[in-house]
């Protein structure tokens, strides 16, 4: 099988030094169950690409003595689709003949490895026992655009209807290193199987690898399961490790949340922010609205007995929140008009997500402040450049206003878990931008008593798709 990379870097060329294998020069490696080759079919300035060929021998493979599974074909260990499909050998492969890459190693240009560069990788053939819609699963919420070609389980039978086989192109701004970890994990989780024997040592290779990405991965109990290979001891292990790396944020969220909460109680101002965003989604029209970021479902809590919004969508990081918003809206009780227009889903705004597209407004109540700098460009190409819904309503704390609350510190954030909070012109020029680099239209309205010199507590941002009515 055959695992392509490309960039359009320039110098594209530079792509031999991430990899550590020079553009001039055909490369072998010899593996446990056969050999690797590494050449470069294109090395130009504009374009690059490196192709690693596996060529696995069945009788080396068997010899290894850590073939998995049981059969009763006789032949399996000889006879089989490994040498002709991606699976656990090409990850093996990935992190022994591209392991400096796989590290984020790059001793000639560090600040190269660091940067989000654009790739594009092909895999020919990839299994993926669960079908299409499955790698759309596993890559689209990573930020991946997918190009999917099919095959027939038999082309002189055509009514046998496809096969798990598909060639697949994968294309995204990313660092090398998260691409090449994003495979090395889901390639053998597409494939449902692997080559060696799983013991306890594969958690931590799963953790390591899943760093950043997999705690928050919406099919992040699958990946583990089939990573695993169903072994429940090593699956309630592993998951165990991800939800605790999510426990100390959540409790956090919970004790600076009450902070919060009291500093603006006198003034009534969370219930403010929910009446204007009720009342813009109003005046828009919208009838489909997606609250993500959706923590207790205040909001949704107002939207459900509406009879304009037939469609609500409540998105969150937090499962703790999510049961929160469920107990909180009653869910078992709901009129069932109300039950059948909600929704309540597990996500992240750092990875794309098809659940939210289709939704004609999206609202974000004081979240953006809650994550890191660094990460709000993907969260803009999530939300702006995929989602394109045509109303998106963003709140945010005003960082002028906090010197006016009592009990609040001078030069403290408003909540101890925010990244940071905007200045009036921080905010308009951040919304600029996004407007600008998205298409949309925008209003920025307060929120709350306006002071003359510190203006308003809260401050909202209306950003209308140009082109479609909100």
């Amino acid at each position: 099988m055959i695992f392509t990379l490309s960039t359009t870097h320039t110098p594209a060329t530079d792509l031999g030094f991430l990899l550590y294998k020079h553009p001039d020069r055909l490369q072998t490696f010899q593996l446990r169950f056969g050999q690797a080759h590494v050449y470069y079919p294109l090395a130009t300035p504009e374009k690059c690409t490196a192709a690693l060929l596996l060529d696995i021998d069945p009788i080396q493979l068997f010899r290894s003595q850590k073939v998995s599974g049981n059969s009763s074909f006789a032949l399996r260990q000889y006879v089989n689709d490994r040498p002709y499909v991606a699976s656990s050998l090409l990850s093996v492969a990935i992190a022994q003949v591209y392991g400096s890459a796989l590290s984020g190693v790059c001793k000639s240009k560090p600040e190269l490895a660091a940067r989000e560069l654009p790739f594009e990788a092909s895999l020919s053939v990839l299994p993926s026992r669960g079908g299409e819609d499955l790698l759309h699963h596993l890559f689209e919420p990573l930020g991946y655009d997918l190009k999917i070609h099919t095959y027939p389980l038999d082309a002189r039978f055509p009514e046998w209807g496809p096969s798990e086989a598909f060639t697949v192109e994968l294309r995204s701004h990313k660092r090398l290193q998260d691409l090449l970890a994003h495979l090395y994990v889901l390639i053998p989780v597409l494939d449902d199987d692997k080559h060696y024997y799983v013991g306890e040592d594969e958690i931590d290779k799963l953790l390591a690898r899943g760093e950043g990405w997999l705690a928050s991965h919406p099919a992040r109990q699958l990946i583990v399961e089939r990573y695993l290979r169903h072994r429940r001891k090593l699956t309630a292990s592993a998951l165990s490790q991800l939800r605790e790396e999510d426990a100390p944020d959540e409790a956090g969220d919970e004790q600076s949340g009450r902070k919060e909460e009291s500093i603006e109680k006198s003034t009534g101002l969370h219930q403010q922010r929910l009446d204007a965003v009720v009342d813009r989604l109003h005046a828009s029209g919208a009838r489909r609205v997606a609250d993500l970021g959706c923590g207790e479902g205040r909001l949704i809590g107002l939207l459900l007995p509406d009879g304009q919004f037939t469609q609500v969508l409540g998105m969150d990081v937090s499962a703790r929140s999510l049961s929160e918003a469920a107990y909180r809206l009653q869910l078992d009780r709901l009129p069932g008009a109300q039950r059948r227009k909600l929704t309540l889903i597990q996500g992240s705004l750092l990875y794309r997500d098809r659940r939210l597209a289709g939704y004609e407004a999206v609202t974000l109540v004081e979240v953006i402040e809650h994550l890191d700098p660094a990460r709000l460009e993907v969260v803009e190409r999530v939300v702006f450049g995929q989602a394109q819904p045509g109303l998106v309503i963003l709140t945010t704390p005003n960082r002028e206003y906090n010197r006016l609350w009592p009990g609040l510190p001078a030069g403290e954030l408003r909540h101890p878990d925010h990244h940071f909070e905007w200045t009036r012109a921080e905010f308009q020029s951040w919304a600029e931008g996004v407007a600008g680099a998205y298409g949309y239209g925008l209003a920025i309205l307060p929120v709350g008593s306006l002071d003359p010199q510190a203006g308003p507590p809260t401050q909202m941002a209306v950003f209308t798709r140009e082109g479609r009515g909100a």
